[in-house]
C-alpha cells in the first residue's frame, strides 16, 4: 500500500522519489490549480485595494489637494493685501514728502521774514551810523577848514610882517577867504 500511494504521486511532473522534474510552475498538470489560486489572490488583492487602500489614498490626495488650493487662495489674499499695503505705503510716503516740502517751504518763508526784519534793522543801524559818521566827518571837516583858515591867516600875517609890510586883520581875512573858496 505504501508503494501505491507513492506511485500515485509520481506523474509527469514528479519522479518516483517525490522530486519535481524541471520547473514545477511550468508543469501542465498543476496549471489549473495555480490559475485557481491566482484568480482567488487577485480578487482578494482587488477587494483589499478597492475597499481599503485606494479610498484612504484618495482621501489623502483630496485632503492634500484641498490644502494646496487653500494655501494658494491664502497666498493670493496675502499677495493682494501686500499690494494694497505697498500702495498705502507709497501714498503715505508721497503724503509725507509733500508735508515735508510744505514744512520746509514754511520754514524758509519764516526764516526769510526774520532775515528781512533783521536786514531792515541792520540797514537802519547802518544808516544811523552812517549819518553819525557823516556828521562827525562834517564836524571834523568844518573844524579842519577853520583850523586851516586860522593857520592861513596867522601865516599870512606873519609873512606880511616878515616882508616888512603891515596888514590889517580884515584884509588878511578877505584874502584868505577868497583863496579858500577857489
Amino acid at each position: 500500500m505504501a508503494t501505491e500511494t507513492h506511485d500515485a504521486v509520481a506523474g509527469t511532473c514528479v519522479d518516483a522519489g517525490g522530486s519535481a522534474l524541471g520547473m514545477p510552475q511550468l508543469c501542465a498538470d498543476w496549471m489549473p490549480n495555480q490559475i485557481f489560486w491566482l484568480v482567488i489572490t487577485l480578487i482578494a488583492i482587488y477587494l483589499l485595494m478597492s475597499r481599503i487602500a485606494l479610498p484612504r489614498i484618495g482621501a489623502v490626495l483630496a485632503e492634500r489637494s484641498g490644502t494646496i488650493t487653500n494655501d494658494i487662495a491664502a497666498a493670493e489674499d496675502l499677495k493682494n493685501k501686500a499690494a494694497e499695503a505697498e500702495a498705502a505705503y507709497d501714498q503715505a510716503l508721497l503724503d509725507a514728502r509733500s508735508e515735508a516740502q510744505k514744512i520746509v517751504a514754511a520754514a524758509k518763508a519764516e526764516i526769510q521774514a526774520e532775515l528781512d526784519v533783521e536786514l531792515q534793522k541792520a540797514d537802519a543801524q547802518i544808516a544811523a551810523k552812517t549819518a553819525e559818521s557823516e556828521a562827525a566827518i562834517a564836524e571834523i571837516r568844518a573844524g579842519a577848514i577853520k583850523s586851516v583858515t586860522d593857520v592861513a591867516k596867522d601865516t599870512a600875517k606873519e609873512l606880511v610882517a616878515a616882508m616888512g609890510g603891515t596888514a590889517d586883520a580884515k584884509t588878511i581875512t578877505a584874502a584868505v577867504t577868497a583863496r579858500m573858496k577857489g
